[in-house]
């Protein structure tokens, strides 16, 4: 299967204009039929904690977008956009749409960054899912859950191959972004798939390094630090070998583990 990363410079709170970045990004990429695009974390607004204004649910005009990218493409689509909470807070959602632009699946970010106050505007998600694409069983997390290996860790017991990461991390922490991406990898025995920004915001700087990363941490693909589209052809199999050469996972203690909630599409 062939993934697609699209490392984009976000436009802040304007979704229109962030949605052309990536369509100008997506237009010279060479993008096979079945395959997965993955769009960053808060790609139509950036990290804006305003949820009236970047709420989606009133138009769904990034939902929308999606839908039709996925469908024009041929390919799944996920990207993270904010939608409607509770107690006046908002919801950091992941959305996969199929190859015909129909909703799958979404996730809700587990561990909103309470550092940046995300956690103030953001309430969290409280379930992991997978999805299948392309042969693999896939699970989707957003940014700041890169640093809790334990929610990595409940879905590839429930057989997730690929792991996918959307986020706006800046610069200043782009060391830790590269060692994690590896990290989960490795530890998992899983192909990991990574979008990040590039550009700036009002408040930070970001350096982009969406990643694609094989079962055994090595590069296959990586985007450097300005906007672009990368793409690494993925195969199910090479899990399955590695995991049966290198039977880590099987000697794992289920007893020191929290047994997380998984939502299987």
């Amino acid at each position: 299967m062939q993934v697609v990363v699209v490392q984009t410079d976000i436009v802040w709170e304007d979704k229109p204009a962030s949605h052309a970045h990536v369509d100008a990004l997506l237009k010279d990429a060479a993008i096979e039929p079945g395959g997965l695009i993955v769009l960053p974390e808060y790609f139509s607004t950036g990290f804006s904690l305003n949820v009236p204004v970047t709420n989606d649910d009133p138009n769904r005009a990034s939902w929308t977008y999606m839908s039709h990218t996925a469908r024009r493409c041929g390919a799944h689509v996920i990207g993270c956009i904010t939608t409607t909470g509770s107690h006046d807070r908002g919801r950091n959602e992941a959305i996969v749409f199929n190859s015909e632009g129909q909703e799958i699946t979404r996730y809700s970010k587990t561990h909103p960054f309470s550092h940046g106050d995300e956690d103030k505007h953001i309430e969290p998600g409280d379930e992991l899912v997978t999805f299948a694409c392309g042969g693999f069983k896939a699970a989707p997390f957003i940014c700041y859950d890169l640093r809790f290996p334990e929610i990595f860790r409940a879905v590839t017991r429930q057989g997730a191959q690929l792991l996918v990461v959307m986020a706006n991390w800046p610069e200043g922490r782009q060391a830790h972004w590269t060692a994690l991406l590896k990290a989960r990898a490795i530890e998992n025995q899983a192909y990991v798939v990574a979008a990040n920004r590039c550009g700036s915001d009002p408040n930070l700087n970001y350096v982009g390094g969406s990643i694609v990363v094989d079962p055994h941490g090595d590069l296959l693909a990586d985007a450097g630090a300005h906007a672009c589209v990368i793409t690494a052809d993925i195969d199910p199999q090479v899990v399955a070998d590695w995991r049966a050469t290198f039977p880590v996972l099987d000697d794992i203690r289920p007893e020191f583990l929290p047994d997380a909630p998984v939502n299987v599409q």
